[in-house]
């Protein structure tokens, strides 16, 4: 056989491959604009932060600037024939209106005094006093035969097109010309306004008996524009003080108008009493006569036929002098000036005990500054708690008296004639002082926010009609009086009273859910738990407060004992569930370990919701006499049933942690051993014994409690209302619960398998191995979702602006509403005018909110960074 040799040829060695063990360029490049990326991508977010923080400083710093001096002007006044007896200058500073006291009135121009036609005397002989409504348009003028001619006076402007101006106008400066009757100013917009003035005065009326001279009075004008009422008191020559009230009623068939004037004389003045200051309000049921020793007479005038001197007062303790005496823009904060350079506010309050007649008293509420030296004359502004406030060496200070502040210190020039008038302008932007000497000297200010300290925002204040210093938000009202109150903290403590009773519902559920379906459920039931949780952080939180507020809130207020009782039953169900699935054969138990036993917890669940709503009227009957609203108001039974209920779980600790020491003593042996029917059985009897004899203890140290005074109302637990905090806890606890549950979950997860395998191989239990290796081990990531959850709840705002009720209070009742910064920021800001003091106060809400969360999380993550110190040492 011939062979015939291969043609391949032999192979050789085989030669290792060699590798490229260098980076390539492109990864390289790509890892580095990665990680530029990533740079600048932190560097713009730390910027956006700090911007935004910056942005919120800028807005919310001129809340504590105070006032500001824009300008002074001096100049001279023209020469007045006889005395002046009251100053008036229109909003826009252009014209000032002297009246004397025969009636005539000068007119001049702010800032040059330039003289303009003046109005004659409209009475034959001068006026022996006079008076003037708070904004100084209605006026009273006294006489020596005892009658009185009421006045009005009004400087009026009027916006035209600038093409009505007329030529061969006289320029008084860069904005205002005059043609000798009236000025034109020149406004943006291309128009014009025409200032002018407009002075009635009405027929004598005999107030006084008759040649009886009229020496003090004090004027208000009130009541609506068909019923006005003209309210007034006065002194005569022979001391006697009248109270006088006008009402005049129109009668809208004929049109017909009459007027029915009362005029009694207050009783109760002692002899030769000098009566320094009379003070009336615009009802005429107040009125204050007050001495130059500081006694003060304050009558009731309710009944206006029999006034009744409810009380008599020290208004200047000491040997000081009384100098002046006024109402403040909504007539309930009386201004005590006295020679010695004081001023206080007094506010009249109810007293029961200690009262006048009326059950009120005067009550100092306010300490002022004192100036330099006496005061002479007290200014009140027409809009806000500003008044202005002289003193004998010539100082003007402006004050406020809600925030207790010196809004701006004032002083005539030296060597200046003494002080004999004081103005201040419609708007409070404006302060006037005329010398003895006819100069004019006015002061041109900005006082943007003279109720904003860091007292007023965050600590307690004084106001009208308050009977002591409160934590109070209330940014409008319906009246021109109202006072705006813009403390904070009810704000932040609603933030937080919200924040921690969802807590307390979501917590408890999301963690007990992380563990659950981390280290017991199937991995089936895992996959489908899971992404359906996460889902559930989807949810919009307007959906939510929708559901919360229409649906949740009628439920909860239809069903309140049931939803209370579903806090005992449903635990109480999972327990005996519990406890009885130890009952079942070990085969049967691995075989249903899976789905089956997930859905046999749904039904336990049911079934013990369904037991709450069954159960709830015995419950309610046995623990709140019947109607739990009424018991919560406190109109129905007593507090040792519900006190029961709180003190219970501590009871079943003490007799748990009592029977645990006996045992390991070896006194009792009530533990069963073993793991069969028998041993379930008597563990289900033994906590059984344990429930019942918790609850007997609970029974007895709750009737101990309300012995010692303790009540379960008025506090956690009170009056209730619709939309209120266990609303929102509920909801706020559906939003918060998927975030800890779903970044728990995952931390528990994370905690590395050998530290399981190892605590199961030492004997332990799998409860055991999560509670004492896996949870400590995960404590960082857990606590990191607890506050990750506490943030979203703390700055929550849809669910709490429709669910809460949105009312400004300060208590942990669980049953009224709350009002959190968030909310009230969404509430408030479409209503603010910009750069107003709430517009600003908002920001600055925003800003507390923005430290808070800040804070909250810093804390957060050096707690965090401890545990997770302590988590990597295992």
């Amino acid at each position: 056989m011939t062979v015939i040799p291969s043609s391949k040829p032999k192979a050789g060695p085989i030669l290792p491959l060699k590798r490229d063990k260098s980076t390539k360029t492109s990864v390289l490049l790509t890892d580095k604009i990665a990680d530029w990326t990533i740079t600048i991508g932190g560097l713009f977010v730390i910027l956006a932060v700090a911007g935004i923080m910056i942005f919120l400083v800028q807005v919310v710093v001129p809340l504590f600037t105070g006032a500001e001096l824009r300008s002074k002007t001096e100049f001279g006044l023209p020469a007045a024939t006889g005395k002046t007896l009251a100053y008036q200058m229109d909003e826009f500073h252009t014209v000032l209106a002297e009246v004397g006291s025969d009636g005539s009135v000068l007119l001049s121009h702010l800032g040059s005094g330039t003289a303009l036609p003046a109005l004659p005397a409209a009475f034959s002989k001068p006026a022996t006093s006079f008076g003037a409504s708070f904004d100084g348009e209605d006026m009273m003028f006294g006489f020596e035969d005892g009658t009185v001619r009421f006045a009005r006076l009004r400087l009026s402007s009027l916006i035209l097109p600038e093409s009505d101006m007329p030529s061969g106008l006289k320029q008084l400066s860069e904005r205002d010309f005059t043609d000798g009757q009236v000025i034109y100013s020149k406004i943006s917009g291309h128009q014009i306004r025409r200032t002018g003035l407009v002075f009635s005065v009405e027929e004598p009326q005999a107030v006084a008996p008759e040649g009886v001279a009229i020496l003090a009075i004090d004027y208000r004008v009130g009541g609506t524009e068909e019923r006005p009422v003209k309210a007034f008191v006065i002194r005569d020559a022979q001391g006697q003080v009248h109270l006088n009230l006008a009402e005049t009623r129109t009668n809208m068939m004929t049109q017909k108008s009459t007027t029915e004037v009362t005029n009694v004389v207050l009783p109760g003045l002692p002899e030769g009493f000098i009566t320094a200051s009379l003070l009336v309000n615009d009802r005429g049921d107040q009125v204050y006569v007050a001495g130059t020793d500081g006694t003060v007479y304050r009558y009731d005038a309710r009944s206006i036929q029999s006034p009744v001197l409810a009380e008599t007062f020290d208004l200047v303790p000491g040997s000081a002098k009384l100098t002046s005496l006024s109402y403040l823009i909504g007539e309930q904060s009386l201004v005590v000036a006295a020679d010695d350079g004081t001023t206080n506010i007094f506010f009249r309050l109810p007293a029961i005990e200690k009262g006048g007649s009326d059950n009120f008293t005067l009550v100092k509420t306010h300490e002022l500054d004192r100036q330099p030296a006496g005061i002479t004359s007290i200014v009140p502004s027409p809009r806000g708690k500003i008044f202005l406030s002289a003193d004998q060496a010539g100082n003007l200070w402006l004050r406020h008296s809600t925030s207790e502040q010196t809004l701006l210190k004032l002083k005539l020039p030296e060597g200046s004639a003494s002080l004999t008038g004081l103005a201040m302008a419609p708007r409070g932007d404006g302060i006037l002082a005329v010398t003895a000497d006819r100069k004019a000297h006015l002061w041109v200010v900005d006082i943007p926010h003279p109720e904003t300290t860091l007292g007023t925002l965050f600590g307690k204040v004084w106001y009208e009609g308050y009977e002591a210093p409160s934590y109070t938000w209330q940014s409008s009202s319906g009246t021109d009086s109202f006072e705006a109150k813009f403390s904070l903290i009810p704000l932040i403590f609603g933030t937080l009273k919200a924040t921690v009773y969802s807590l307390l519902f979501a917590v408890p559920i999301a963690l007990m859910g992380a563990i659950y379906t981390s280290e017991f459920v199937h991995f089936k039931v895992r996959a489908v738990v899971k992404p359906g949780m996460e889902m559930m952080a989807s949810l919009p939180s307007v959906v939510l407060g929708f559901i919360a507020a229409l649906v949740m809130a009628p439920l909860v207020e239809t069903w309140l004992a049931a939803v209370f009782l579903g806090f005992v039953m449903v635990p109480l169900c999972l327990l005996i569930a519990a406890y009885l699935w130890q009952l079942v054969p070990g085969p049967v138990v691995r075989r249903l370990g899976g789905v089956a036993k997930f859905l046999f917890i749904f039904v336990v669940l049911g079934i013990g919701f369904q037991m709450s709503f069954l159960l709830s009227g015995p419950f309610e009957a046995l623990f709140f006499a019947g109607d739990m609203k009424l018991w919560a108001n406190g109109t129905l039974g007593s507090d040792v049933p519900f006190l029961t209920l709180i003190v219970w779980p501590l009871s079943f600790f003490l007799v748990e942690l009592a029977l645990s020491r006996l045992e390991e003593a070896g006194v009792l042996r009530l533990m069963p051993q073993g793991h069969d029917l028998k041993a379930g059985l008597l563990s289900f009897l033994r906590w059984g014994a344990v429930v019942m004899a918790s609850g007997l203890l609970a029974w007895v140290m709750a009737g101990l409690l309300t012995s010692l005074g303790v009540e379960a109302r008025g506090g956690v637990v009170d009056t209730y209302v619709q939309r209120n905090t266990l609303v929102v806890g509920f909801a706020m606890g559906f939003a918060v619960i998927p975030l800890i549950y779903t970044l728990a979950e995952d931390a528990l997860n994370s905690v590395p398998e050998h530290l399981r395998a190892a605590s199961l191989a030492c004997g332990a239990t799998p409860w055991q191995t999560s509670i004492s290796v896996i949870l400590p081990a995960a404590v960082s990531g857990v606590f990191a979702a607890v506050m990750v959850g506490m943030g979203r709840a703390v700055g929550e705002t849809m669910i709490v602006v429709m669910a809460a009720g949105n009312t400004a209070l300060i208590d942990w009742n669980i049953f009224n509403g709350l009002r959190a910064l968030s909310a009230n920021i969404a509430v408030e800001l479409p209503e603010a005018v910009k750069d107003d003091t709430l517009y600003r106060v908002l920001f600055l809400a925003a800003l507390t909110l923005f430290a808070m969360t800040f804070m909250v999380n810093t804390m957060a993550e050096i707690i965090r960074q401890r545990f997770r110190k302590k988590s990597v040492a295992l």
